[in-house]
């Protein structure tokens, strides 16, 4: 079995929607979204190892929750840690738009912890959930220890945190260091705004640092990438139709790129993995939280 490993955070959100009248979600979210998304993606040869930390108030359930997938190392189970787990409410005020607050303190991962972890994977997909996953410094180590397939979703890495928790967008520090540290790079449409006026230009200092694509997620406009010297770019438009206009769109990013890595290593073009990406977000947008969400993204009946 060739062997993936998933960074990120755990997070139990408490989600709000746009009509006040309907009561609030409570579920599994973060990088369970991601986790998901690779149950239902990967190929049978794969096998996901998680390289998450949780705290021991949930550690319980959240390693219950992991062992619901099906394509998990026999042997997987999260880090518990002492410090509280991560906790998010989010506040939708449209399918687009939404107010997060963050409570919790998981720690970062150091290079010494990681080093020894990362030596018998085959790649690794990092989902900067919580923006606290790893440092710079940490980053570039993995980049030089590590020399096989690296994607990451840079998403929070893009957010500050307000003393009640509040989470504001805010341009990334260090943003070209950080994109010379992966393969593939993904932001969203709103964080790549923060890097620059010109998405062109942007790219193009992106992939200069080492990154070999950047790709852009537009929400209901699908998605659009850049590669290669010179730059080539196109979009890739969204499926799904009204479902993407409706329902909840959390983790739709992270179930995103968890089908783009998931292809890419299935040895799928560029262009298909990008559309099987909006395939499943789109999917995703039907369902809430990510139990059972393994079973809904490939069209199954949730055994939950």
């Amino acid at each position: 079995m060739k062997r993936l490993g998933v960074i990120g955070s755990m997070v139990w959100d408490t989600i709000f929607g746009r009509d006040p009248a309907q009561p609030a979600v409570q579920e599994w979210g973060g990088i369970s979204y991601s986790l998901a998304g690779f149950d239902a993606a990967l190929d049978p040869d794969w096998e996901i190892v998680p390289l998450v930390k949780v705290g021991r108030d949930l550690a319980v359930p959240a390693n219950r929750f992991l062992h619901s997938l099906h394509h998990v190392a026999p042997d997987a189970r999260f880090l518990e840690v002492p410090e509280p787990n991560n906790r998010v409410t989010l506040r939708y005020y449209s399918t687009e738009r939404r107010c997060e607050q963050m409570s919790g303190g998981v720690p970062p991962w150091t290079w010494p912890e990681l080093g020894p972890m990362v030596r018998d994977l085959d790649a690794l997909y990092i989902n900067f959930i919580s923006g606290y996953e790893m440092t710079l410094e940490t980053a570039r180590f993995l980049r030089r220890g590590f020399h096989k397939f690296l994607y990451a979703d840079l998403h929070s890495l893009f957010f500050g945190k307000e003393p009640d928790g509040t989470r504001v967008l805010r341009p990334l520090p260090d943003a070209p260091a950080w994109s010379g540290c992966f393969d593939v790079v993904q932001l969203n449409e709103d964080e790549m705004k923060q890097l620059g006026d010109d998405p062109l230009e942007v790219a193009a200092g992106t992939l200069a640092q080492g990154c070999r694509t950047l790709v852009v997620t537009l929400a209901a406009k699908g998605a659009v990438y850049f590669t290669g010297q010179p730059v080539r770019t196109a979009r890739i438009p969204a499926e799904g139709g009204p479902f993407l206009h409706e329902g909840d769109p959390t983790g739709c990013g992270d179930v995103f790129g968890a089908t783009v890595t998931a292809s890419l290593l299935a040895g799928l073009p560029l262009e298909a993995a990008l559309r099987r990406g909006t395939q499943m977000a789109a999917r995703n947008v039907s369902h809430r939280g990510a139990t059972g969400l393994r079973d809904h993204l490939l069209g199954h009946l949730s055994s939950v």
